[in-house]
């Protein structure tokens, strides 16, 4: 269909197609003739908003459509309009089928029942794939090793700075950890004093870090997307619940205790002559 800036994709469904998974980012999806989604690029590149009617062209006669929801789509530089296919039955009345889009029921394995459909599909000619929310299972399985792997090396990380530090810091008041052994402390109670004298700065890193990174998450991901042209919806955004913030700010007490546990075995395993002749 021509429009303000050229040519669109115009997709048109026939039934409810709202289980598909598109991602509203405002609006409602459509809900019969007369009524279209689009991605944002189409909104900024065509001037128009939600409750505008927009005019397409390019079929017998020029068909109206009422914008009643905006998508988050990316695809083909986001210049597609949905709607329902009675809208564009008066205009064009032998539209073609060019897919089937089927849901299955909750509990079905969707890369089993794929399989079992090309079975028959197959000697057609014809080729089913997964689509919708389990389109891309695979690249998003990727992207969640690699965040996992990210996260893991961050936290190594950052468990070695404290482990450098404590150890710098026990070596540095080693003869006083000798005075406290030859007072009676044992080397679970030196154990103790080497993790306590981390865990504060852990609380508070964690406490003033989670908070930081949740503000920082709802900075730098919008302003990623207006870098492309595209609006993310509020659950893109809001990732974590505030009942799943808590034991994460408790993380950088775990990291503080386990960069901790080496300098705090060593302080304990020193025999306490050793310790008071260290100068």
């Amino acid at each position: 269909m021509s429009g303000p800036t050229g040519t669109i994709d115009v997709i048109a469904f026939t039934g409810d197609a709202s289980w598909g998974g598109y991602t509203m980012v405002a609006g409602r999806w459509i809900d019969g003739p007369g009524e279209a989604v689009v991605p944002t690029p189409f909104l900024a590149a065509t001037g128009t908003r939600i409750g505008d009617t927009i005019t397409l062209n390019g079929l017998t006669r020029p068909v109206t459509a009422r914008i009643v929801g905006e998508v988050l789509d990316p695809r083909h530089d986001g210049m597609q309009l949905f709607t329902d296919a009675s809208t564009l039955t008066a205009a064009h009345p032998d539209l073609a089928e060019t897919s089937h889009h089927i849901a299955v029921t909750a509990g079905v394995d969707v890369s089993d029942y794929v399989d079992a459909l090309n079975k028959d599909l197959t000697p057609l000619g014809v080729t089913a794939r997964a689509g919708g929310l389990d389109g891309g299972s695979d690249m998003v399985a990727t992207l969640n090793a690699l965040s996992a792997v990210l996260t893991l090396m961050l936290v190594s990380v950052a468990a070695l700075g404290v482990l450098n530090g404590v150890l710098l810091d026990t070596r540095e008041r080693v003869r006083e950890i000798g005075v406290h052994k030859a007072l009676g402390m044992t080397p679970r109670q030196t154990v103790t004093t080497v993790l306590t004298s981390v865990a504060v700065t852990g609380l508070v890193a964690g406490a003033l870090g989670v908070p930081l990174g949740v503000a920082l998450h709802g900075w730098i991901i919008p302003a990623m997307g207006d870098s492309v042209g595209l609006r993310f919806p509020g659950s893109v955004i809001a990732v974590y619940h505030a009942a799943e913030l808590l034991p994460l700010s408790l993380g950088g007490l775990l990291i503080a205790t386990l960069g901790a546990l080496l300098p705090a075995g060593w302080a304990a395993s020193t025999r306490t002559a050793t310790a008071l002749r260290t100068e």
